[in-house]
């Protein structure tokens, strides 16, 4: 068997092949990744809930065959139900109260595919912030400095991902969940589009919301979204089927795509000299492969950055009152952070038209999105506002809570604009500034149209490798 260090670093798709060749077992790969976990853990809290005993049964009950086979995974904490195995969804509110009779649709077609969960990963409490640093768990941190966040809400996922505990982790994206902490811990992080992966039993927030994972190479995130993709009976959305698998477009020619580029948030958040950076060296390399590049970007109307805010808002009223049901019982006291009363709090204001009104005008920047991408295959912006900030930065009192609810949507600036719209988008790590911290750039396509995703993606990786990096934790 390969070095168990070197083992850490290969990803998902080259761990399988060993245990296709009888080169590893699939708990030589656990034992492996429980002994990094066992090591890291303690300086990113990215795992929070082990699941070792459940993840020797299903290797001793024989995994299925497919593509993953044997290969390590972890599951985020939020939204995605893992038969026998509480969800705390971040929160006080659920401690041990909820524990599923059945898997999630996502759950069994991770398990499907083969792969062997052994733990739950950090998430902000209902994944409402752009960190992963919940009351319940207390904060995850970068591997690439502790002192920073990791991007959320799974950032949990992404620590793990990042320092070699697994290469590849579940992650969900409700206002850019998937994206943000792929950006901050220096990982590639596609959010497909809506409908693409079945969220059953659930059906969450009007089809804001995406589920999928984050990785370190690109054809471990396409091979994965081909195992899992695909609707389940009754549910409210759905993608069109892709041409053909999407692990077939890794490598595949993208052509000279039309790339419109800006660095204009959607709430007119300034953005730090360092993503721009990243963004304009993303458009030089783009056209050095051959792509028409130019300043470009749809004409949204104003106000959708709040817009977005009443549709988050109205979302977690209900979440909080539909979770109320399953649980019987109300949150009291400190089953919830001060950031979600806030919110429950604002959602008292709303009326049923407030919010039916806040998504008719989400949904219509999707009409804004296309005709934009009628004359551009891609839109690319920075991922972020700002690089990785400290630990901390979002925390919520009385006395800074005008400055706490700024430094958020200042933060997360870019990536809401394709959970209201539905479109695909990924989150790339191409850039590290001078403090060594990574800053991802963020190409936005058509809608259903995850193969150009894929086809650029790929090329990019050949032409600016990033897996060979290591953040400092994991040296």
């Amino acid at each position: 068997m390969t070095d168990s260090d070197e083992l850490a670093w290969l990803d998902a798709t080259a761990q399988a092949a060993l245990v296709a060749r009888g080169e590893a077992s699939p708990n030589e790969l656990l034992d492996a990744a429980l002994a990094r976990a066992k090591r890291l853990n303690p300086d990113l809290n990215a795992i929070v809930r082990p699941m070792e005993s459940e993840a020797r049964a299903a290797i001793a009950a024989s995994l299925p065959s497919g593509p993953f086979t044997g290969v390590p995974f972890l599951l985020k904490d939020l939204a995605a139900d893992y038969a026998g195995v509480p969800t705390s969804n971040g929160s006080r509110f659920f401690g041990e109260r909820y524990v599923p009779e059945r898997d999630s649709t996502l759950v069994a077609r991770q398990k499907a595919s083969g792969l062997v969960t052994f733990a739950k990963t950090n998430t902000s409490e209902f994944g409402l912030l752009p960190a992963a640093e919940p009351a319940l768990f207390g904060p995850a941190r970068n591997p690439w400095d502790p002192a920073r966040t990791t991007g959320g809400s799974s950032g949990g996922s992404a620590a793990a991902v990042a320092a070699g505990i697994v290469p590849i982790a579940h992650a969900n994206d409700g206002g850019g969940s998937i994206r943000i902490p792929a950006s901050c811990c220096g990982l590639f992080g596609l959010k497909p589009s809506r409908g693409r992966n079945s969220l059953a039993p659930f059906s969450v927030g009007s089809g804001i919301v995406a589920e999928h994972a984050v990785s370190r190479s690109v054809r471990d995130s396409a091979a994965l979204l081909d195992a899992t993709a695909g609707p389940a009976p009754g549910d409210p959305y759905w993608a069109p089927l892709p041409a053909r698998p999407f692990a077939q477009e890794v490598g595949a020619n993208p052509g000279r795509l039309r790339i419109g580029f800006s660095s204009t948030p959607i709430n007119g958040a300034d953005v730090h000299p360092d993503c721009r950076s990243a963004l304009e060296d993303a458009a030089r390399l783009c056209e050095d492969l051959g792509h028409v590049v130019e300043e470009a970007e749809p004409a949204f109307q104003p106000g959708l950055g709040q817009r977005f805010s009443t549709v988050w808002t109205g979302m977690l009223a209900w979440s909080v009152a539909d979770w109320s049901r399953v649980l019987g019982r109300a949150p009291e006291g400190d089953d919830l952070e001060p950031w979600t009363w806030r919110m429950l709090e604002a959602a008292k204001a709303l009326s049923a038209s407030d919010y039916l009104l806040a998504v008719e005008d989400t949904q219509s920047a999707g009409l804004d999105l296309a005709l934009f991408l009628q004359d551009y295959d891609l839109w690319l912006t920075p991922t972020l506002a700002e690089p990785p900030v400290p630990v901390g930065s979002f925390a919520y009192t009385d006395e800074n809570k005008t400055r706490a609810n700024e430094a958020v949507f200042a933060f997360a600036a870019f990536t809401p604009i394709c959970n209201v719209a539905g479109n695909p988008a990924m989150s790339v790590p191409l850039y590290w500034n001078e403090a060594g911290l990574p800053i991802g750039v963020h190409f936005i396509a058509r809608n259903a149209d995850e193969a150009t995703l894929f086809r650029l993606a790929a090329q990019l990786e050949t032409a600016r490798p990033w897996a060979d990096k290591r953040p400092p934790v994991a040296a």
